[in-house]
């Protein structure tokens, strides 16, 4: 139960996927990870019967940097505790004025991809649910030009531009060795613990594209690949 390829461009002026090893300070990839590509197209079509896959990313445009230094507030806002919930009492609140910290991003300036996906169908789809009908809904809505939120790269501040187009344009001529990059978080959690945890897999750049492993094991398998030839 699978659907056609399809291919969307994406385009924006700016695209901020953090690395997750920095911390405090803003550092992108130097292009979109699988799960931020996923998100794309989630904001134009999402369903609990059908499952988004990614299969290639083509970097059409060269990768370009840019910085700049923002506020950012220092801790999240926190949910009411059961007790207060069930008690009452002083709900936790933050403010922003107060909790406020200047930090330097580096993202992605003026981005360009294309992006090879498809869908499948999932366990909960329904008796009325089938591929030709989200078919038929996802090409609707993208010729539409409608969207449940807006698509952005990253930060909800670098909005994108999406394409349903029929080929892929000519990519970037780079070959090069992207390093270890995020593939998906896996909000099943472990087998010890309920908590999500990330996925990596070794990010290949070759002739503009960047071929994405299929499954959660694949992923793993090439991360574990690459971290054996690098020691």
């Amino acid at each position: 139960m699978k659907s056609p390829t399809y291919i969307i461009r994406a385009k924006g002026p700016l695209a901020i996927f953090t690395r997750p090893e920095f911390k405090s300070e803003r550092f992108s990839y130097p292009c979109i990870t699988p799960s931020a590509a996923r998100g794309l197209v989630e904001a134009v079509l999402w369903k609990p019967a059908i499952a988004w896959h990614i299969s290639k990313i083509h970097i059409l445009g060269p990768i370009k940097w840019t910085s700049f230094r923002r506020n950012e507030v220092s801790s999240k806002a926190s949910a009411p505790s059961k007790s207060i919930i069930t008690n009452g009492g002083p709900a936790p609140s933050l403010h922003a004025d107060r909790d406020r910290a200047m930090r330097n991003t580096v993202a992605l300036n003026s981005v360009d991809y294309a992006i090879e996906l498809h869908f499948t169908m999932t366990a909960k789809a329904g008796g009325d649910d089938n591929v030709n009908k989200f078919h038929e809904m996802f090409v609707r809505r993208m010729s539409k030009g409608q969207h449940f939120q807006q698509p952005y790269f990253g930060c909800r501040e670098c909005i994108a531009d999406l394409e349903l187009i029929d080929q892929v344009p000519p990519a970037i001529p780079d070959t090069k060795d992207l390093g270890i990059m995020l593939w998906d978080i896996d909000y099943k959690g472990s087998e010890k613990d309920d908590r999500s945890s990330p996925i990596f897999f070794h990010a290949q750049l070759d002739n503009g594209s960047i071929k994405i492993p299929e499954t959660p094991d694949e992923a793993r398998q090439s991360l574990l690949k690459y971290t054996v030839e690098s020691c």
